[in-house]
């Protein structure tokens, strides 16, 4: 199946999108690009409702208009990683989990560090949102778009939260 593609501008700069006709396949920043290619096949530069969608979504989100998405996703990747991944999507918006913590909720506490290579390897950034997982002792650790997209991104659920509380 053909996957379509399209950049687009954001406050943390440019995000890749990748999408077949149903799911969207992946969500990265610019030095992560040619990896999630490498992991699809037959791309094709031109836009679909799944990407539309998206980046519709991703607007809202980063105008603090959207606190969750509400899009079809897909992953490729083994049980683990599919487990890892999903894990994520429990994590509400404006909070963080340790990586331990995420270990234990897929039954595999001693996986912490196999939790942490998976998040990195994680395809649909953002949406999918491992930027919310942080180290046990609550220090921000790795991220695969760079730290000041993490701590952006959090500051930025944070703040959203805080004028949501005020209203």
């Amino acid at each position: 199946m053909t996957i379509c593609y399209q950049k687009i501008t954001s406050p943390i700069g440019s995000i890749f999108i990748a999408a077949d006709k149903y799911h969207l396949k992946a969500i990265t920043f610019d030095r992560n690009e040619d990896k999630i290619r490498a992991t699809l096949s037959s791309f094709k530069h031109e836009s679909n409702e799944i990407i539309r969608q998206t980046q519709t979504q991703l607007q809202e989100y980063f105008a603090g208009n959207r606190t969750e998405f509400d899009l079809p996703i897909a992953f490729t990747g083994t049980t683990f990683q599919n487990k890892t991944w999903r894990a994520l999507l429990t994590i509400p918006y404006g909070e963080t989990r340790s990586y331990s913590e995420q270990a234990f909720l897929i039954c595999n506490p001693k996986a912490v560090r196999a939790v942490g290579r998976t998040n990195g390897l994680n395809p649909i950034g953002i949406v999918v949102p491992c930027h919310r997982v942080i180290g046990k002792s609550g220090k921000l650790t790795g991220y695969a778009g760079g730290l000041d997209k993490k701590i952006f991104l959090l500051d930025l659920e944070s703040e959203v939260l805080n004028k949501l509380k005020d209203t």
